[in-house]
């Protein structure tokens, strides 16, 4: 190339400013903006987010028709099963392992608006400016700030008694906050309880079943630990039986798959001794691999004859 007036530019020359981080209020701003969207759209079915709503134990909130339709079976199921086990990461199994939100609405608001909430005691607005919080297992929410000024751990709306561990933070951006959740759940599932503090379905169904399969088998045993040895069962046991090979190994191998397999194991070990034994008695393969004719050394040989015997006459 050349010759044609042009010029070859430079990367100062293209680019004018280079690339920065963006700034703290930037990256608050965009976090206001995600909350602001998640305080009004359910993230699993893109719909507005409408009474009644439920939460996980990350503090996010969707609809609670959206969390049963992906509770659904596939071909029932109106929403996208993929995009949710991705949003949900596994958090939600089962509806014991969400909480209804019990909001307050916001009686400001007219008709054809979106719903807003505010907290009961303060009467602030609950959003992306002010940190809300809900109560496990009531569901009631309530602003932070309400909560510290609680002289009691009973709720405020229904008196119920809870634990500081269960005031959960609602779309939290805060790693303390995500921190104290996680090791809430993992401390939960190490007890057998899900997030609302409910016991994880069918465990006494299982032990019970348990029982009942184990005591039958236990019954038997005793009966036949029991019962005395009649003459009939002396005399077998004391007349000798004669038994192939295979089945004289596996008489004490209780799994019939097990003794079957072993049988036909032997039964291949003794074709090979078999063809071993005539290989040996063989006069040509005698001939091919003589000990006496490795031994002595080999002259006139090549890539092509080595390791054989070329008789004398053979030689030109």
């Amino acid at each position: 190339m050349g010759n044609d007036g042009g010029s070859i530019p430079k990367r100062v020359e293209l680019v004018k400013e280079a690339t920065r981080k963006p700034t703290t209020t930037e990256v608050r701003e965009t976090q206001r903006e995600q909350q602001a969207h998640l305080w009004t759209t359910c993230p699993l079915s893109h719909k507005p987010l409408t009474r009644p709503i439920v939460s996980d134990s990350g503090g996010n909130l969707y609809n609670k028709d959206a969390i049963l339709q992906y509770l659904l079976p596939s071909e029932d199921s109106g929403i996208n099963k993929e995009d949710c086990d991705r949003l949900l990461s596994g958090r939600v199994k089962s509806l014991k392992d969400v909480v209804e939100v019990a909001f307050r609405p916001d009686p400001s608001v007219q008709n054809g608006e979106p719903e807003r909430f505010v907290c009961p005691m303060t009467g602030k607005q609950l959003g992306p400016a002010v940190k809300a919080v809900y109560i496990v297992p009531c569901g009631h929410a309530f602003s932070l700030e309400a909560v510290k000024e609680m002289k009691s751990n009973d709720c405020a709306e229904c008196s119920s008694s809870y634990e500081p561990k269960d005031v959960i933070p609602i779309l939290t951006i805060a790693e303390d906050d995500a921190q104290h959740l996680r090791t809430r759940i993992q401390d939960l599932m190490a007890n057998g309880l899900t997030h609302s503090l409910k016991k994880f379905g069918g465990t006494k169904k299982r032990k019970a079943h348990d029982k009942l399969e184990k005591h039958p088998k236990q019954d038997t045993s005793n009966d036949l630990a029991a019962a005395p040895t009649t003459s009939a069962d002396k005399s077998r046991s004391s007349t000798p039986q004669s038994h192939p090979t295979g089945s004289r190994s596996s008489n004490g191998i209780k799994n019939a798959a097990t003794a079957s397999l072993t049988a036909k194991v032997l039964r291949e070990e003794e074709d090979r001794a078999k063809r071993r034994k005539m290989m040996g008695e063989n006069e040509t393969l005698k001939s091919l691999f003589s000990q006496s004719d490795a031994k002595k050394p080999q002259k006139d040989t090549n890539f092509m004859t080595r390791g054989y015997s070329i008789p004398a006459n053979g030689k030109r």
